[in-house]
């Protein structure tokens, strides 16, 4: 893996940073098709997790994937506290007993976003955060299958991230209270999806300045 999980008190940071720095963006996207409340939910399961963060650093990645996960289910409300937890303990269970190297990741992270679009019952072209999460996990996989370097493999990841959001302006959702909107869904894009890249580009940030 680019990082280990002593850096996890630096990523943290890092999408803390990010989530406050665009805060009220993301609040006005949100408040267009949903509650309103998608930001605040994540900013508060980053803040359970920060105060875990020297506990976190401390385990191996499978460990520390299965403790961000069963954290983030318990402090995260609404649907997202339930899908990221289920992408986190996916990622503990694929990877458990074996060496985390970025191929066991990439093959272990589409298996967990195929875990996220089972529990929330929802797949690409919904206008959700998984228009981000599975062009993102098909993107890692396929680039690190290429052997690409790694500064290739986050330039593509991110570039995935950015395509998916922008994705979701001219979708109908299905899912959510967005979904009660219809035809006025369209022309916005999705909060979920904003967060999910952001936070992405903010890890891969983190991995470029440690590398």
């Amino acid at each position: 893996m680019p990082l280990s999980p002593a850096k996890f008190p630096d990523l943290i940071e890092a999408i803390s940073a990010t989530l406050n720095e665009h805060a009220d963006a993301i609040t006005q996207l949100d408040q267009a098709i949903g509650d309103g409340d998608h930001v605040f939910n994540l900013q508060r399961g980053v803040e359970a997790l920060q105060s875990h963060a020297t506990e976190i650093a401390d385990l191996d990645w499978p460990a520390a994937w299965q403790k961000i996960g069963m954290t983030v289910m318990a402090a995260i409300g609404g649907a997202s506290g339930s899908l990221y937890a289920t992408l986190f303990i996916s990622l503990n269970k694929n990877t458990k007993d074996k060496p985390v190297s970025i191929q066991t990741f990439a093959e272990a992270f589409q298996l967990a976003v195929a875990a996220v679009k089972q529990r929330g019952k929802a797949d690409v072209g919904e206008k959700t955060m998984l228009d981000v999460w599975v062009p993102v996990a098909e993107t890692l996989k396929r680039a690190v299958s290429e052997g690409q370097q790694l500064n290739v493999i986050l330039d593509q990841v991110c570039a995935a991230a950015e395509a998916g959001v922008e994705s979701t302006r001219d979708m109908l959702a299905t899912k959510g209270r967005a979904s009660f909107l219809g035809e006025r869904s369209k022309g916005h894009i999705d909060a979920g999806a904003k967060t999910a890249q952001l936070m992405i580009e903010a890890i891969a940030r983190q991995i470029r300045s440690a590398a």
